[in-house]
């Protein structure tokens, strides 16, 4: 366990080695540490951001980094630092007075900004100039918006702003997000910038989905997080976790690997192997990563912390020792490994140790 030096909620981490890693939570909160938590430094809080509820971070290094609020309208907005959170400015604000955004995700200087939907339609966002403007994916024109939106939403489904892990992808032209909500859980998969290098013709955005075996059926719950095995597209490895968070102990239904066989592309619904669990997370989970070092599944959430070594077929607790906090396992809302955030300024580092066979 970590002093973060604050009683805010936190949800956003983002650790990019090097023991370089940004945090965000309630009350316009931003944390950074560059000594892998030795000290967690209280940032400056962006101007008006004072009753802000920072979801989402991105780090690019030790003095640049944006943090995203989530919020109806425009309570949802971008802040980006360049000089190590002593200044920041203000990016974008959410244009839909109903919208309210969920997760951010970078890959370099291309990101890709998910919110709920919009008259039936997810809003998603995109830059390519590490979040200085921000435009609708794939919509240009009034138009486009009718024909070329991203992919529509059922009705009454959503995204969960629990971990700013919903959305994954590495740049704005391929992405994937994870839903819930009182219809059922998916999975969303964006294309735009491979297809058209593939067929050499003008750029049509490709959506595919695929119906996840978690639980859903209300508001509360569905898939929360999503996080891939490896950095490519292609085959696509990835776990999502979730439950039904208002039931923090319930554990039917609450992860699923998904696994693309050798060669498979577009569409992809076909070409999935589902891995379910034979023995699954013990409750609901709203964050998961991969430890290649180790080939280590964790994930977290409000009842405790599970490990996987076998992608996903077999959670096991992972439980404090005699020497760690008696609660080190519990009260997670997100994971960017080493680093694990939670409320009431709960802040941990793994000791990547217990992960050894």
């Amino acid at each position: 366990m970590q002093d973060s030096h604050t009683n805010a909620d936190l949800r956003g981490i983002h650790s990019i080695g090097k023991g370089v890693a940004w945090a965000s939570g309630t009350g316009g909160t931003v944390l950074r540490t560059t000594d892998d938590g030795a000290y967690w430094q209280p940032c400056v809080t962006p101007p008006g951001a004072e009753a802000l509820d920072f979801r989402g971070i991105q780090a690019f290094d030790a003095d640049t980094a944006i943090v995203m609020s989530s919020g109806k309208g425009d309570l949802s907005r971008l802040y980006k630092t360049t000089d190590a959170c002593k200044t920041w400015k203000l990016v974008f604000t959410n244009p839909d007075k109903d919208g309210f955004w969920d997760a951010i995700r970078f890959g370099g200087a291309e990101g890709i900004l998910v919110g709920d939907p919009i008259d039936g339609k997810f809003s998603v966002f995109r830059t390519k100039n590490e979040g200085l403007t921000w435009t609708r994916w794939g919509i240009t024109t009034k138009d486009d918006w009718d024909k070329e939106s991203p992919a529509k939403s059922m009705k009454d489904e959503t995204l969960f702003a629990a971990s700013n892990e919903a959305v994954w992808g590495f740049g704005d032209s391929a992405f994937l997000y994870v839903t819930g909500g009182a219809s059922r859980a998916r999975l969303i998969y964006a294309d735009e910038g491979r297809w058209c290098t593939e067929l050499g013709v003008g750029c049509r955005i490709k959506f595919s989905s695929v119906s996840l075996p978690l639980i859903a059926g209300s508001k509360s719950a569905g898939a929360f997080a999503v996080a891939s095995r490896v950095n490519t597209f292609w085959p696509l490895k990835l776990m999502v976790v979730g439950g039904d968070y208002e039931h923090p102990d319930n554990a039917s239904r609450n992860a699923v690997f998904l696994s693309s066989r050798d060669g498979a592309h577009f569409p992809f619904t076909s070409y999935f192997d589902v891995i379910q669990p034979a023995a699954p997370p013990h409750g609901f989970r709203s964050a998961v990563a991969y430890d290649s070092a180790t080939k280590t599944w964790i994930t977290v959430g409000l009842n405790g912390t599970d490990i996987s070594t076998d992608d996903g077929l077999n959670w096991r607790a992972l439980k404090p020792s005699p020497t760690d906090a008696p609660d080190a396992d519990k009260n997670w809302n997100a994971l960017s490994l080493p680093f694990v955030v939670g409320p009431k300024g709960r802040v941990g580092r793994l000791r990547t140790e217990v992960l050894k066979p």
